[in-house]
């Protein structure tokens, strides 16, 4: 039952490797993203499971049919959303900052973002078996962090995250490519006795909400990971459940500010944008110091 549906991106999104073994089963409409969507949903409403990749950036052009078509409809589309994040060197039109806060909201969706080629691997199988409605991921473009998928990939619980690391004082929540971050800000903070948990959120919707306010109430601060915008990103997904927890520990956001990012490489604008582990150390420094940190802060986190 399963097609993949494109809009001119199949060598970008690598289903020119679907074509070849599938032909009869792979569509490119073009840049036609609006068209593509409402296909999916066409044959998704005939019993057919689309995987409608496109470029995150892209994938807004398609908002309108992926609330009325797919969503209002509740269809088994699979959203696959490629170059989440910061895209680097194909500058501020091809990075996809801004897709959780377009899609978080949407009703009957489920959202997630794998940590590495492993659980990529595990999403996309647990899409493939999933039939109650849209399911969307996102991932970033380039080279992942090694890790090799297994043989036979792994159905994922629906919304439950993963703990990596237990500690007490901090809480560092890692989203997908973020996890590594919120692990070197867990080194920073322990060579300063600081003990932090790290887990890997997985699902953006629906949020693990039990193990959040599990670790959020023992907490003194929260930190948040995500290569998104911090405007109606998963951080703020975060700060809402909290709220409405009644949880009142301080949440500090690691991602981009509410600006077009320019052309340059991924390690050059993190760091001039402030998104690096080191930036985390000194926020939560700050936090836990009682105080409010200066954008300029010389805190040293060595």
């Amino acid at each position: 039952r399963i097609v993949a549906i494109t809009a001119a991106m199949a060598g970008g999104t690598g289903l020119s490797i679907f074509q070849e073994r599938h032909p009869g089963r792979y569509h490119d409409v073009g840049i036609a993203e609006e068209h593509a969507a409402l296909f999916a949903s066409g044959l998704a409403a005939r019993g057919c499971k689309p995987f409608l990749t496109i470029y995150s950036t892209f994938m807004q052009r398609a908002y309108d049919m992926i609330i009325h078509d797919i969503a209002l409809q509740n269809l088994n589309v699979c959203l696959c959303m490629d170059r989440a994040g910061l895209s680097g060197d194909d500058g501020p039109t091809h990075h996809g900052l801004f897709d959780i806060g377009f899609l978080r909201h949407v009703p009957n969706l489920v959202f997630m973002q794998p940590k590495d080629e492993e659980e990529f691997a595990d999403m996309l199988w647990t899409m493939a078996n999933y039939h109650a409605g849209p399911i969307a991921i996102r991932y970033p473009r380039g080279a992942g962090a090694g890790a090799v998928p297994k043989e036979h990939p792994q159905i994922l619980e629906i919304g439950q995250c993963e703990v990596l690391r237990h500690g007490r004082r901090v809480l560092l929540l890692g989203l997908g490519n973020m996890v590594a971050m919120a692990e070197e800000t867990a080194g920073l903070l322990a060579a300063r006795g600081i003990e932090a948990a790290v887990i890997n959120a997985r699902w953006i919707k629906p949020l693990d909400r039990q193990t959040l306010e599990f670790f959020a109430r023992g907490a003194e601060v929260v930190c948040t990971f995500e290569d998104h915008v911090l405007a109606n990103g998963y951080g703020s997904a975060v700060i809402e459940a909290l709220s409405e927890a009644r949880i009142t520990t301080p949440v500090v956001r690691i991602g981009w500010p509410d600006e077009f990012i320019e052309h340059g490489t991924v390690a050059l604008l993190r760091a001039k944008h402030g998104v690096t582990a080191e930036t985390a150390a000194q926020k939560i420094l700050a936090e836990l110091a009682g105080r409010t940190a200066a954008p300029d802060a010389a805190l040293s986190v060595r």
